[in-house]
């Protein structure tokens, strides 16, 4: 058969570890037979990294926002163990949070639902996207231990608050946002809504934090009023803003079927929740949305150590490549889609699909077998192996 055609290149951002095996894997066995792939290459591995003094990743970001679309392959957020063992002159940030700043984006993360296998909330029959607003928050808090006898207090300008008097030793905490974070963050939620025509929720604390939480509750109803209402409504999907808590309870009635957009720690927590109760990180999908509809795709899961280093040792591994493999589907549909290109979209689905029908069909990787308890456990090889031969099949 003829190869499918692309004009304009996806973003290819490379990895590290066993994640950075199995993305060339999938792109040599269920891309390039079928597809006259066309990417922009960026090497987003440590030593890379290393070499360009991060430079890449600035790079890799620019990229992004030229051509629109992105596929990225886990990796590694050094720690001081990392330091020494790729000699690294400076601990450099997360390429995640890198790319999140310089598209000013949003990570959506929902499950991959497979074949027979039941969330252990078994009202969930359509899967949950949650939106995490990754900026801000505890993770840009700062904070202090205090004595007794000493007083915290808030400034801004000509105001002053008192946090607390501490009649004995304890600790504070100040934490920080910015309008202009909070109506990003907004936008690519609604933007993301639509593109999946789900209703949206947003959720917070606002009787407690009347301040704080009060203005994202307020800043996400004008963005929604002003620029999204109508085609909300034409597209048959709603917007809802309620308590946390309440929302929390809601989702646990719901059949699924619904973006959740939350602050930082509350998108952290929740989208670690759902995953666990659909299936596992390894069946999450990531996909990163600017403002403007830039995307991103990306598996939810880290670079896979511990068997990167089976592997290393010479051993074979059954680690699951689903995520990686939905990553580049969603890239391939989403630059479809832009360029009009129908086959390119559909090639995207088929290939979903015949991982789908693997598993189906019993071939499937070790945590695979442990969520549906049943099917042939074979290594990462065949279970690629698998899919191809079902790819083959539909095309």
């Amino acid at each position: 058969m003829d190869k499918i055609k692309m004009t304009t290149p996806i973003v290819e951002m490379d990895g590290d570890e066993m994640t950075r095996l199995m993305w060339a894997m999938v792109k040599r066995e269920l891309l390039e037979p079928f597809v006259e792939l066309k990417t922009e290459y960026y090497d987003l591995g440590l030593p890379s990294r290393r070499d360009t003094d991060d430079a890449v990743t600035m790079e890799a970001a620019r990229a992004v926002d030229r051509l629109g679309v992105g596929v990225k392959c886990a990796t590694i957020t050094p720690n001081a163990q990392r330091k020494v063992e790729y000699d690294l002159p400076r601990l450099y940030p997360s390429p995640n949070g890198t790319l999140r700043s310089a598209l000013d984006g949003t990570i959506f993360r929902s499950p991959i639902l497979l074949p027979g296998a039941t969330p252990l909330v078994p009202t969930w029959t359509k899967p949950i996207t949650v939106a995490r607003h990754g900026y801000g928050d505890v993770y840009k808090g700062v904070e202090l231990a205090a004595d007794a006898g000493q007083t915290v207090r808030l400034v801004s300008g000509t105001e002053e608050k008192t946090v607390f008097a501490f009649q004995g030793p304890g600790v504070a905490l100040a934490m920080h946002n910015t309008d202009r974070s909070i109506e990003a963050f907004a936008r690519s939620c609604f933007a993301c809504a639509l593109d999946r025509g789900e209703d949206l929720w947003f959720s917070c604390k606002d009787t407690i934090s009347q301040t704080y939480d009060a203005r994202f509750r307020d800043i996400f109803q004008r963005v929604y009023d002003q620029e999204y209402a109508d085609a909300f409504r034409k597209a048959g999907i709603q917007y809802l803003y309620t308590l946390i808590d309440d929302a929390v309870a809601r989702c646990m009635r719901s059949s699924g079927g619904f973006v959740w957009a939350l602050k930082n720690y509350d998108g952290d927590v929740m989208s670690d929740m759902i995953g666990a109760a659909f299936g596992s990180l390894a069946l999450m999908k990531s996909v990163l949305i600017s403002p403007t509809g830039r995307t991103v795709y990306e598996a939810a899961h880290g670079t896979v150590t511990r068997h990167w280093r089976r592997r290393q040792a010479g051993e074979r591994t059954s680690t699951d490549p689903m995520a990686i493999l939905f990553a580049w589907t969603g890239a391939l549909r989403k630059r479809g889609r832009l360029d009009a290109l129908e086959d390119l979209a559909a090639f995207a689905q088929k290939l979903e699909d015949a991982a789908l029908d693997a598993i189906r069909a019993g071939m499937v990787t070790g945590d695979i077998a442990q969520l549906l308890g049943r099917g042939t456990v074979t290594d990462t090889d065949g279970f690629i192996a698998a899919v191809r031969d079902q790819l083959e099949q539909a095309l």
